[in-house]
């Protein structure tokens, strides 16, 4: 049992260390990913490695071939706007489930992240501004109540994640979205379900729209 445990431990690490270098860039579309040179590279066994093949398989992350070997498919620009779009519909759904379940200590969290994310971004220390951001959006999935939404959730914030740090990187949409994300938090101080729910729709909206602008898809 142990060393099955072990084993279930190790080809979870290598699959998440496998899916943020896809997600990343780091492996290209077509990259061959051999499993004795990821083992070497992490330190692993070939069996956990193959093990988080098959996962990233079944994410459509990699094709198997049979023979042959797996082949990053890697994320398409339709697959980047197919996330937004359930993004924008679960975060609008996770906002409202909030607003009624939030507790006064999870608001003052909230506010505390906002606060934080002001005072680096006018210091101009980008990535922890991001880090908050992150912050900002696990709290009201916990806030929520519901891990398969804030499973679903955390899930397309890895996927995206690579082109958020992009679109943040602009300095006049990281002050919008610091102006977005305090009018959200209002909505759920007031208690407001409807409203929350209809900021955190149009927040996702507005992030698509600067990409878009910057012609990153």
């Amino acid at each position: 049992m142990e060393k099955e445990l072990r084993q279930n431990s190790l080809s979870t690490y290598v699959f998440k260390k496998l899916r943020e270098g896809i997600i990343s860039g780091k492996y290209k579309e077509n990259d061959e990913l051999r499993e004795l040179a990821i083992g070497n590279e992490l330190g692993v066994s070939r069996t956990p490695v193959r093990e988080a093949l098959r996962q990233l398989e079944l994410e459509g992350l990699v094709n198997i071939i049979p023979n042959k070997g797996a082949y990053v498919i890697g994320i398409s620009t339709k697959d980047i706007h197919d996330i937004y779009e359930m993004r924008s519909l679960l975060e609008g759904l996770c906002a409202k489930k909030a607003a009624k379940l939030i507790t006064e200590e999870q608001l003052t969290e909230l506010e505390s992240i906002l606060d934080l994310s002001e005072f680096y971004y006018e210091k101009g220390k980008m990535e922890k501004v991001h880090e908050l951001d992150n912050m900002f959006h696990e709290g009201i999935y916990s806030a929520a109540d519901s891990k398969m939404l804030r499973h679903t959730l955390s899930d397309f914030h890895q996927y995206i994640k690579a082109m958020r740090k992009t679109t943040l990187g602009e300095s006049e949409r990281v002050q919008n979205s610091n102006k977005e994300h305090r009018a959200l938090l209002e909505a759920m101080k007031e208690r407001d379900a409807e409203k929350a729910s209809k900021l955190a729709r149009e927040h996702i909206a507005k992030a698509v729209k600067n990409i878009k602008a910057h012609a990153l898809w």
